[in-house]
């Protein structure tokens, strides 16, 4: 099969790309996270992002741009953020495989037992069908903490919130 994997950090790649490589799937990357904030915390995912796709060998597309302004622009309701955020990027992601021929598509954030798996999936699939392209789930949850301890015997970045400005204040009111 033929599949697109955006990719949101390092520690989750290793988690749901490792289950994909294990399976015999070989799928190309995709860095696209305009939800990603400050500055630095951005820039630090990335150069993990990519340092994992070297590590693997796996062809990786990224999207350089730093989306703050659009981000929070068009989020609307902050209360609701990660349903903008989880449909924006798989959008996003099933344009993409569509435009370069790619059957499939699928997110690292499906690996993460913070986000919501669900919403997620049921993202995937409407998206999946506007742009002609199937949405791949795999739940390897169960692996998280495992994919945690091998990302940090890489040296991946490990972040410490989600990604957005609200989550990292979440994070650190708490």
């Amino acid at each position: 099969m033929n599949i697109l994997v955006h990719m949101c950090c390092g520690p989750c790649a290793v988690t749901f790309v490792g289950g994909l490589l294990d399976e015999g799937l070989t799928p190309a990357l995709l860095w696209h996270n305009p939800n990603i904030h400050p500055f630095m915390e951005h820039k630090q995912r990335k150069k993990s992002a990519v340092d994992f796709a070297d590590f693997y060998k796996l062809p990786m597309e990224i999207d350089e741009r730093y989306g703050l302004r659009e981000f929070v622009t068009a989020m609307g309701d902050v209360d609701s953020r990660c349903n903008y955020c989880y449909r924006s990027r798989l959008q996003y992601t099933a344009k993409y495989a569509a435009d370069m021929g790619i059957e499939a598509f699928s997110t690292t954030l499906l690996a993460s037992p913070y986000q919501n798996f669900e919403t997620i999936c049921r993202y995937g699939a409407d998206v999946a069908k506007v742009y002609g392209v199937e949405f791949v789930i795999r739940d390897f949850r169960d692996k998280y903490r495992a994919g945690l301890d091998v990302a940090r015997q890489m040296g991946l970045y490990m972040q410490k919130y989600c990604g957005c400005v609200f989550s990292e204040e979440e994070r650190y009111t708490k």
